[in-house]
């Protein structure tokens, strides 16, 4: 229904949705806002049983591809998000990665096409507000780009879209929880971000409370449980958890409606 509000957020891989976006997702469906997640890719390129990794004996990228989808339906209960399309494409791996060379992966697939794709379920759910990755993809991830390429192009193609967000990770809160990490005793090793790594602090203009979806953040995460190796956010203490899934940043990447001076707390400022 077009007097419906109704978020759509784009994303690449089958637990994606949770750590930047789970949050609004869960706020918004409580106060009756549509959500509709979009998720291109099945996840192939993600750890098999045993933490198998791709190209490893034992990998089977038909049979991650159906435990991630499972674990994204269960992640996406929640999340109460009221639909999950799934584009269906071949994950194409991180960057560098063999399987960036097959041209049915999404990050080759032609742009007009997947585009199309998108923009035919932005006709069909009429979103006022789509949140989807930077141009950077958030670190490069190539998957991650080229969403960010056809949810712009799908955007711009229909024009229906009101408002369209980027995910964002400011430094100085990777900064701080960092610090915050190392003065509570956990071992963080030898991690370090590159220096451009997150988004300047300047260019956030929206800032969105989740911490009372906390749990359900967390529990959607936990869902993820085949990729659990590579969620650092389960290994932390509770209170750094709540510190990192309790606010969910954002860069405006437009808006067709005026909104309000200084950081905003709400995505659909200007349009309630």
């Amino acid at each position: 229904m077009e007097s419906e509000f109704t978020l759509m957020a784009v994303h690449a891989h089958p637990d994606d949705e949770v750590i930047g976006t789970g949050g609004v997702l869960a706020r918004y469906a409580e106060e009756g806002v549509r959500t509709v997640l979009v998720t291109c890719t099945n996840g192939e390129q993600g750890d098999g049983p045993g933490g198998v990794k791709p190209g490893e004996p034992g990998h089977d990228p038909a049979e991650v591809s159906r435990r991630r989808l499972d674990e994204l339906q269960e992640s996406a209960a929640h999340l109460a998000i009221d639909h999950v399309e799934l584009l269906g494409y071949p994950d194409s791996g991180m960057a560098g990665w063999d399987a960036n060379a097959d041209a049915e992966v999404f990050s080759n697939v032609p742009l007009d096409r997947s585009a199309a794709r998108l923009a035919e379920l932005m006709e069909r759910y009429r979103p006022q507000v789509v949140v989807t990755y930077d141009e950077k993809g958030g670190y490069g991830h190539p998957d991650h780009i080229q969403a960010h390429r056809i949810a712009i192009a799908a955007a711009e193609a229909t024009g229906i879209p009101r408002k369209l967000y980027y995910t964002a990770i400011p430094r100085a809160g990777i900064a701080q929880m960092m610090d915050y990490l190392r003065d509570t005793g956990v071992d963080v090793g030898d991690f370090d971000l590159p220096e451009d790594f997150g988004t300047p602090d300047e260019e956030i203009t929206t800032a969105v409370d989740v911490s009372a979806y906390f749990e359900r953040k967390r529990k959607a995460l936990e869902a993820h449980a085949s990729q659990g190796e590579n969620i650092f956010l389960l290994r932390m203490p509770e209170e750094a958890q709540r510190q990192a899934l309790g606010r969910e940043v954002f860069v405006r990447r437009f808006s067709a409606v005026p909104v309000p001076d200084g950081e905003e707390d709400d995505l659909f400022a200007g349009l309630r």
